[in-house]
């Protein structure tokens, strides 16, 4: 068996209990709703189709493929795409493409929305090979409203408000389970089943996101037992017999919390998990070493389906380069909270990690904290992120070419967070094919400039001030980007053009706020 870092795992074993516990006794009161309809910048999206989300789509051979067009404007809309490849069709009414292409190689399709106003047409990369998650996935995870208390009748209501809040037709795809599904181990597989009393019918969920046009993710960890207590992918018995590891703690004083077993059933869990549809697996332990990732990677690819592999929670750097290679996503750091000190903390110490990044392998700094929150309290409270915070918040997880995943209700979505999460052009940072994660390129007091490549030979830019002053000026400078001439500066989050400059691009950025700019070459 392996057991490591007991001083670590303690910790965050009590820490873990002392919140349960406080949440258990206490009924905390919701945060009144605020109202930042007045700070929305998104303009109102057009009645006229326009086709949007990812230009590249990268799918293993003869695996199943789904992918719903994002297309905003006026329904009813129709949809249709050329030269797919034989075994591919793509559905007139939901926009939903499927089937499976045998043969490696790249396909270009030609995609097509239209309603009574118009007609939107764009072209689609279908990548066919060993290499998935082509962009950064975009969805939802319950872990920051439900905590470990979740079930089924919950994430399907996520899953419908995602469809009817039109988040679909902007690229939001997947609906992530997080820990507290687990019950026992068994069925065909010998594999981790659901906690009936919560998960009544699992494959009956996959299913219904499946058939919304939504793909759905899940949980779990190589350790005998979760974070929260549920069972895990290894056991101390050839039987795979979950027994608490804190009861085996009482039991022999050399056995610690939070182990990994000397029995995997890894290869098992992975089987039921394609079994069932899943097409997202949240992997969570601590350390994040090579060995595990490898043997479930590897048990993932042979399921016979596509699932995106992310680990969490904090990833060593120090092994990172091997570690990136058989994995999709990996966390930089421990849990984010909806608060302005957990965000500051990761927005401007990513730089070293930037190497590692690009198409099927993405650094993930963790999920988004807008809207409405609450992990396992009895109520919810909106996000306590000023609207400075969350464009900030946005703009540089966008830049940055991380997973974008929900942690927010989307049944109580306001209109601001949803203006926050539909522009287009804003959301384009995050999905570009070229997948440049965008770095520090200047530093001007407590002002950051954090710049990144584009494929089509532009520029995204984020002029940042963090700090606690109402505003400070910010120089972007062509020789911090490389570049030389006459560029149209566009602000991207109001999505106009500011005019054009030939050396250098200043802004008044207010406290905690930032200014989000594309740059292309004037004619």
């Amino acid at each position: 068996m392996k057991f490591k870092h007991k001083a670590y795992f303690l910790s965050r074993l009590l820490q873990w209990s002392f919140t349960a516990i406080i949440c258990s006794l206490i009924s905390l009161p919701a945060l009144k709703a605020q109202d930042f309809k007045d700070k929305i910048l998104t303009p109102r999206e057009s009645e006229k189709p326009q086709i949007n989300g990812p230009k590249v789509f990268g799918v293993r051979p003869q695996h199943p493929i789904l992918f719903t067009i994002p297309a905003s404007g006026k329904r009813p809309m129709t949809f249709s795409a050329t030269n797919l490849p034989a075994g591919v069709k793509v559905n007139s009414v939901t926009g939903m493409i499927s089937g499976s292409i045998a043969k490696a190689g790249k396909y270009v399709v030609t995609l097509q929305a239209e309603n009574a106003l118009g007609k939107a047409i764009r072209q689609l990369n279908i990548v066919v090979g060993e290499t998935i998650s082509l962009t950064p996935p975009m969805g939802w995870n319950h872990y920051n409203i439900y905590g470990t208390r979740i079930t089924q009748e919950q994430v399907l209501a996520q899953a419908k408000a995602m469809v009817s809040t039109g988040l679909i037709n902007h690229g939001w795809t997947y609906l992530n389970i997080d820990d507290g599904w687990q019950g026992k181990r068994g069925g065909e597989f010998h594999a981790i089943l659901p906690d009936s009393s919560r998960f009544p019918d699992i494959q009956t969920l996959c299913n219904q996101v499946h058939a919304l046009g939504l793909k759905i993710g899940t949980y779990s960890t190589p350790w005998v037992e979760s974070y929260g207590h549920r069972v895990g992918g290894s056991a101390m018995n050839p039987e795979g017999t979950f027994e608490r590891t804190k009861e085996n703690v009482a039991r022999n004083k050399k056995l610690l919390p939070y182990a990994i077993g000397s029995f995997h059933f890894w290869d098992k869990d992975a089987r039921q998990f394609a079994s069932w549809g899943f097409d997202y697996l949240k992997y969570d332990w601590n350390p994040i070493e090579y060995a595990e990732t490898k043997e479930m990677y590897d048990d993932l690819r042979n399921s016979g389906r596509d699932i995106v592999f992310s680990l969490s929670n904090s990833t060593p750097f120090a092994t990172i380069s091997e570690t990136s290679t058989v994995s999709n996503a990996w966390r930089t750091g421990g849990d984010i909270k909806d608060d302005w000190k957990s965000l500051k903390s990761r927005l401007f110490n990513q730089d070293k990690w930037a190497k590692y990044a690009g198409p099927g392998h993405w650094n993930d700094p963790d999920m988004m904290i807008v809207g409405v929150v609450g992990w396992n309290s009895t109520e919810k409270h909106s996000t306590k992120l000023t609207p400075d915070e969350q464009y900030t918040h946005m703009s540089a997880w966008c830049l940055m070419s991380v997973p974008l995943l929900l942690g927010c209700d989307i049944t109580k979505m306001d209109e601001f967070t949803l203006s926050l999460l539909t522009n287009d052009e804003v959301i384009a940072v995050n999905q570009d094919p070229l997948g440049k994660q965008a770095t520090i390129v200047s530093t001007q007091g407590e002002a950051e400039v954090m710049a990144k490549d584009m494929e089509d030979g532009s520029k995204a830019v984020g002029l940042f001030y963090p700090g606690d002053d109402a505003s400070q000026q910010v120089v972007l400078k062509w020789d911090d980007l490389g570049i030389k001439g006459r560029y149209i500066v566009r602000d991207l989050w109001r999505q106009k053009d500011l005019g054009t400059y030939d050396t250098e691009f200043k802004a008044d950025v207010a406290s905690h706020g930032v200014i989000l700019v594309g740059l292309r070459k004037a004619k």
